[in-house]
């Protein structure tokens, strides 16, 4: 477990830099719908992430946000983002991250998210805790939904009939606030470290939440569906938070959820 948790350290940390170094240079948008956009820098970044992979473990199988598809031997997968936050790169918002993560079957082993602009390296191996560069982090303690601060973020496809905009005004009342930073694996991160309470969101993909999911079981946290079975990686709903709030929160979500039925969303 060791080597995997090295190897996705240092790939992390290479790719972010590789970011951070064209974060400083004009930047080359192309569209994958209406308005899911990809750079030049998501592109290069995987084939650096994937060939690194692939040169460790040739075995294992590799699934990459830009279409990079490897295929081993073993049951082992490897989840890549190599640019989570896109949008916020593109447009010079300085809030982005890559995002590994190995799993066997269902389980995920090891999960690193690297912040390149904020020098945060994120990281998890199953059973030993979450970590935030050298200190061990933990979810937060916020008691009740009134006194926290929650996040979310909204899809690319089919906008117009998606109830989140249901949730994000009921949880805009019944919160602290909500936040829309534009990266789901950084959310997940923050949730682990305490800086967000708790995170919802609809029709994420495994690369966006791997990494992000075992950091926040790791730190203490739960992770469910909005019916609070257990979160697998091809569900079509996340809901993360610290333990003390997430029935008030996936009470909410069940309440708008039906609703939103009601309305077609």
């Amino acid at each position: 477990m060791k080597n995997y948790l090295q190897v996705a350290l240092v790939t992390a940390q290479e790719a972010g830099q590789f970011l951070l170094d064209a974060f400083e240079q004009p930047r080359t948008i192309a569209y994958k719908g209406e308005v899911d956009i990809v750079t030049e820098a998501d592109r290069q970044s995987e084939e650096f992430i994937v060939a690194r992979l692939r040169a460790a473990f040739p075995e294992h199988s590799v699934v990459a946000e830009e279409g990079s598809q490897q295929t081993g031997t073993s049951e082992y997968c490897w989840y890549v983002d190599p640019l989570d936050g896109t949008t916020n790169f593109a447009h010079g918002y300085r809030l982005f991250c890559v995002s590994l993560a190995l799993v066997h079957r269902e389980e995920i082993l090891v999960g690193v998210v690297y912040d390149p602009l904020h020098k945060e390296l994120f990281r998890a191996v199953q059973g030993e805790g979450a970590w935030l560069n050298d200190s061990r982090i933990q979810v937060s303690t916020a008691p009740r939904l009134n006194e926290s601060l929650v996040a979310t973020g909204f899809p690319t496809r089919k906008r117009h009939k998606n109830p989140n905009v249901l949730y994000y005004h009921r949880f805009t009342m019944l919160t602290h606030g909500v936040r829309r930073d534009g990266s789901a694996a950084l959310d997940l991160c923050y949730v682990a470290c305490g800086r967000f309470d708790g995170f919802w969101e609809l029709q994420l993909n495994p690369w966006d939440t791997a990494a992000g999911v075992l950091l926040v079981r790791e730190a203490g946290g739960l992770v469910t569906d909005f019916h609070g079975r257990p979160y697998h990686l091809a569900g079509e709903e996340i809901l993360a938070s610290n333990p003390l709030i997430h029935a008030e929160m996936q009470q909410v979500l069940a309440e708008l959820t039906a609703q939103g039925a009601q309305k077609g969303l």
